[in-house]
C-alpha cells in the first residue's frame, strides 16, 4: 500500500484553507452534538459557505442539503468527510467527476488506495486530520472571518 499521508504540507494546508470559500461537508448531521455538526458551525463561523451532503435531510445550519457532491449547483472548494473509511473510495470517484479541488478526510477517515486515485486526478487530499483543528494550529487568516 502506498505511504502517502497526506498531500498538503502545512503551508499548502494555509494556502488552500485561505483561498476556499465553499466546504462541501458529506456527513454533515443535524444534531448539533455530533463532531461534523460542530466543526461545520465552526468553520460557517470562520465565513466560509458550508454545504451540508446529507440524503433524505433539507438543510442544516442555514443551508440548503444535497444527496450528493453532483447534485450541488455550483463549485466547491473542498469537500470535507464525515463518513466512514469504507466509504471514502466512492466520494473520491465523485468528486474526480464533479472536478472538486481539495478532498479533507476527517480525523479517522483514511484510504491510501482512494487517495493514490485522487492526487493522481490532480485532487489535493488531507486524511485523518479535524480541518477546524488545523484552522486554528495553522491560524489561519480570513478576511471575512468575524
Amino acid at each position: 500500500m502506498s505511504k502517502l499521508a497526506n498531500t498538503l504540507n502545512d503551508e499548502q494546508k494555509i494556502q488552500l484553507l485561505t483561498a476556499a470559500q465553499t466546504i462541501a461537508v458529506v456527513g454533515l448531521s443535524p444534531k448539533t452534538n455530533r463532531p461534523s455538526h460542530r466543526v461545520a458551525k465552526a468553520m460557517q463561523e470562520f465565513s466560509y459557505k458550508i454545504v451540508p451532503v446529507r440524503p433524505a435531510i433539507d438543510s442544516v445550519l442555514g443551508e440548503q442539503a444535497y444527496d450528493s457532491i453532483a447534485a450541488i449547483p455550483f463549485p466547491v472548494d473542498i469537500v470535507n468527510v464525515f463518513r466512514a473509511s469504507k466509504y471514502v473510495a466512492g466520494i473520491v470517484q465523485q468528486c474526480i467527476e464533479c472536478g472538486i479541488p481539495a478532498i479533507w478526510l476527517q480525523e479517522g477517515v483514511r484510504d491510501d488506495r482512494a487517495a493514490q486515485a485522487a492526487v493522481d486526478a490532480g485532487i489535493s487530499i488531507v486524511m485523518d486530520s479535524c480541518i477546524y483543528k488545523e484552522f486554528i494550529r495553522l491560524q489561519i487568516k480570513r478576511e471575512n472571518a468575524e
